[in-house]
């Protein structure tokens, strides 16, 4: 249903046991049913969906919401949101190697200091 690029990506999914069905483990030959809620858990959130039909044949991407309901709480979201906040936040000063962006930082004002140098 979209969630997973391609469907080897569900495989592996189902084979490490990230994917439920009716909160079984659910191995790759699965089948499922109208009703059925799957969970499975992709980019830290646990995503739950029930499916509320089987198409006929595969569908567009607009078009498969008619067959899914979407019941993942508003939390995992903001969760996610947070998650990806923290990941942009500067690390401290000190800590750990210095980044490229530092390493530029540090020569610029060595050569700063050369260039206040030269002109005493």
């Amino acid at each position: 249903m979209r969630y997973y690029k391609t469907r080897n990506m569900v495989t592996e999914a189902c084979k490490k046991n990230h994917v439920t069905v009716n909160g079984q483990v659910a191995k790759p030959s699965k089948e499922v049913f109208p009703t059925d809620r799957i969970t499975f858990r992709k980019d830290q959130i646990t995503q739950i969906i029930t499916v509320l039909d089987i198409p006929e044949s595969r569908v567009g991407a607009k078009l498969v919401d008619i067959y899914r309901k979407n019941e993942t709480p508003a939390e995992a979201y903001e969760h996610l949101e947070l998650l990806k906040l923290s990941k942009e936040h500067y690390r401290k000063t000190g800590t750990g190697r210095p980044t490229k962006k530092d390493r530029r930082d540090i020569d610029d004002y060595g050569s700063d200091l050369a260039d206040e140098e030269d002109e005493n």
